[in-house]
């Protein structure tokens, strides 16, 4: 495999390409020494700020407005790289708790499945915060 492929793992499986960036940024933590910085909790609170700084980026904008986002190269760039943030953060978390993000969301899907049945079925819908 090329250093290109290695560090852009563009063919594959989805599941063995999130486990390659998995394995990318541990190894990029690791490179540094920071791993004693990596702990559950700073992990949290990282990908908290990330997904704020996502949040910010629609603040003030209209419903239309945040739809139309990624047209402009200056806020699809700035959209994408906080996306690449919490996303991290979100698997490097993961990493340090031994929880297998793909399984964790199946998991999640199939119990908001039998939670919120379509309409027409016998149980009532619900809201996911209820």
């Amino acid at each position: 495999m090329s250093e290109t492929n290695e560090r852009r793992p563009d063919d594959g499986r989805p599941e063995e390409r999130l486990h390659q960036l998995q394995r990318r940024l541990a190894d990029f933590a690791a490179a540094r020494g920071w791993e004693p910085y990596h702990t559950p909790k700073n992990l949290a609170v990282a990908l908290s700020v990330e997904a704020a700084e996502l949040v910010e980026i629609f603040q003030w904008l209209t419903p239309e407005q945040s739809a139309k986002v990624m047209e402009k190269p200056e806020s699809a760039h700035r959209v994408a790289d906080e996306v690449a943030d919490v996303l991290a953060y979100l698997l490097q978390f993961c990493e340090v708790l031994g929880v297998d993000v793909l399984d964790a969301l199946a998991a999640k899907i199939e119990r908001n499945e039998l939670r919120f049945p379509v309409e027409g079925t016998s149980t009532p819908n619900r809201h996911s915060s209820e």
